[in-house]
């Protein structure tokens, strides 16, 4: 049964704390990653998350990120809108902006993304389950990320995001000069945002750390 949002308050109280809790994690996250204290990042996550296609626990996903996280020197990252809703007590799932900013050689990299998450309750503590990242652009900062193939990252081919692949609306929008006039469907059910914008899309494929 999911977190109940009712008359009840030890329910309504229980929901609060979860809320709380999780928006730690990615704040706690953000600020772990630019200090580099790999140890409190893996520590956010449950005992055993998936570190690779073949690799699962907190050591295996501390040796991944030593990898990524020596691909640039100093960084930023900003935590911005946050929404959550419950599965059920012990489970959850978000979105979470994020502004970053990375220092790779001589250039800086200025990226904007946001992350689905999956959320889930051990022992009284919410850790993250899974992140998983879309981006909207990569540049540096003397650039504009305008146009087509926003990812542009250094030494690497430019590409297009995965920001709106998630979201079946950014196409059905575009595509349709009458989308304006057609029936408005009804609100999403409560703690259903998310699925609701998602319909059944299918996650991105890259695992994000």
């Amino acid at each position: 049964m999911a977190i109940p949002d009712s008359n009840d308050l030890g329910a309504r109280l229980e929901r609060i704390e979860a809320i709380d809790q999780i928006r730690q994690l990615a704040a706690k996250y953000a600020i772990a990653l630019d200090v580099r204290d790999i140890d409190a990042m893996v520590g956010l996550y449950v005992e055993d998350v998936k570190a690779t296609k073949e690799a699962r626990g907190r050591q295996a996903l501390k040796q991944v990120l030593t990898t990524v996280l020596r691909g640039f020197t100093t960084s930023v990252h900003h935590v911005g809108n946050h929404v959550i809703e419950f599965k059920d007590r012990e489970n959850a799932e978000g979105i979470v902006y994020s502004r970053c900013e990375q220092e790779i050689e001589d250039r800086w990299i200025v990226t904007y993304l946001h992350y689905l998450d999956a959320y889930r309750k051990v022992n009284d503590r919410w850790f993250f389950r899974r992140r998983l990242v879309c981006q909207l652009y990569a540049v540096d900062m003397a650039e504009r990320p305008a146009g087509p193939n926003k990812i542009r990252w250094p030494g690497e081919p430019a590409q297009e995001g995965n920001w709106h692949s998630s979201y079946p609306s950014w196409n059905a929008f575009w595509s349709d000069p009458r989308y304006g006039a057609t029936p408005v469907a009804p609100a999403a059910d409560h703690d259903q945002f998310i699925s609701t914008l998602r319909r059944g899309a299918p996650l991105p494929k890259s695992l994000v750390l």
